[in-house]
């Protein structure tokens, strides 16, 4: 088989790598990759938005399947368009990508299925918005409609706070068309927790559930990022509470957008906050997570390939997925700056004594490598916010985390930044 990934993060370099692994896989492509991505595939430098150089490359090359990684290009809908072609791809359609490409879509969606989640109100008008929150009971969360990388969420807790994200979004428009409509709604307390499932339509298949950690700032503080670590299983995540999110959330989804006529294929994850054992959803995205899948795939026993394509052809109440039973933890290494403007091109060292590491895994995603003339000597520098993910896998949280920070240690760049509490709420439980 050829398979065509479609993106350029530490997801991606995860992907290739679990794909990699198939023996049904002769060849792997990457658009357009990373200085990881690059070991295991070839990178083509074509842009993940640009489907129809895409289209044209799959065709040419008689891809036999393409995943895609990041939101943009599956809202765009990239999977209509491989369809109609014949090309086999693991993605939504475009309409069913609204889930995550318009938060008032997915609000709807919910609303209209009975799923649990937030009280909210849409307001398209800055003024009435701001009208709104004056005596709104604080916090609340403010949420950009449309796509904004996973930051274009402010949770307030006073009304000046949150004319000023309205402010930020709908005037100052930091988010461009994502931010023309914007959703006001209550704020949730409890713990966050991430699950994704493959479904066919008819089928739900769940992974093990993981916990993000989306703020740049230790104990959760400071903006969103697009998540500086994560890990698997999450504990809260207990069976009783699993047979919850199934129960009120997947399968209403799943069923109710049946009746309509229309069949989810592919992957759907779910940010939930559960409290008392009770899941509400924050919100849904339409593909894999980052940093989710850098630990939840290196648990996965199975051969990623052959769920992906039973998922495209319908036939995933055929797969049984099976699961290595040790805890993975994932860590961000950031740039300066992030998630704001960030440094670049600050050359990575250490990296080679990580290949040397039992149960260690490393993911590029804001890399870039150079080889010097003709030898085989390479160098890696920065290219991104998040430039490297640090996984480590062991029989407890305790020694995952451990794993993961004393890799760490050996990596370095100029101005590196990470969480050093990624995990803390696992090894409270």
């Amino acid at each position: 088989m050829k398979v065509l990934v479609v993106g350029s993060g530490g997801r991606e370099h995860c992907l290739v790598w679990k794909i990699a692994q198939s023996c049904r896989v002769k060849k792997i492509w990457c658009a357009q990759g990373n200085g990881g991505t690059g070991l295991l595939a070839e990178n083509i430098d074509i842009s993940p938005t640009d489907i129809e150089s895409l289209k044209k490359f799959a065709l040419k090359e008689k891809i036999d399947l393409t995943v895609v990684g990041p939101e943009a290009p599956l809202v765009e809908g990239i999977g209509d368009i491989f369809e109609k072609e014949g090309l086999k791809i693991f993605a939504p359609s475009q309409e069913l990508a609204m889930l995550e490409g318009s938060k008032v879509f997915a609000k709807e969606k919910m609303k209209e299925f009975g799923v649990p989640t937030a009280e909210f109100e849409v307001f398209n008008d800055s003024h009435l918005a701001e009208e709104y929150v004056k005596n709104k009971k604080m916090p609340i969360v403010i949420k950009a409609e449309g796509l904004a990388g996973g930051k274009g969420v402010f949770v307030v807790n006073s009304p000046e706070e949150a004319r000023e994200a309205i402010r930020v979004i709908m005037v100052e428009k930091k988010f461009g068309k994502s931010g023309e409509r914007i959703i006001i709604e209550e704020y949730l307390e409890g713990e966050e927790a991430s699950i994704l499932v493959f479904t066919d339509g008819e089928t739900v298949l769940p992974l093990v559930s993981a916990q993000d950690h989306k703020q740049i700032f230790e104990g959760d503080k400071g903006p969103n990022t697009g998540g500086m670590g994560a890990y698997a299983p999450a504990p809260i995540v207990t069976s009783p509470v699993w047979e919850k999110i199934n129960k009120r959330i997947f399968l209403p989804l799943i069923k109710g957008l049946k009746r309509e006529g229309k069949a989810y294929k592919g992957m759907l994850y779910a940010g939930l906050m559960i409290k008392d054992d009770n899941p509400y959803v924050l919100e849904f995205n339409v593909r894999f997570g980052d940093p989710e899948t850098q630990v939840i795939l290196p648990k996965l026993k199975n051969d990623l390939v052959e769920v992906m394509l039973a998922t495209v052809e319908k036939r995933l109440s055929q797969i049984s997925l099976q699961w290595d039973e040790r805890f993975c933890l994932c860590v961000v290494l950031a740039s300066r700056g992030y998630p704001g403007k960030y440094e670049r091109g600050k050359e990575i060292r250490g990296l080679e004594k990580i290949e040397e590491m039992k149960d260690v895994l490393l993911f590029h995603a804001g890399t870039k490598v150079y080889k010097e003339g003709s030898s085989l000597k390479v160098k890696y520098f920065t290219n991104g916010g998040r430039v490297l993910n640090v996984v480590g896998l062991a029989p407890t949280i305790q020694e995952a985390h451990q794993k993961v920070y004393q890799a760490i240690e050996n990596i370095y760049f100029e101005n590196i930044y990470y969480r050093k509490d990624i995990g803390r709420k696992a090894l409270k439980s």
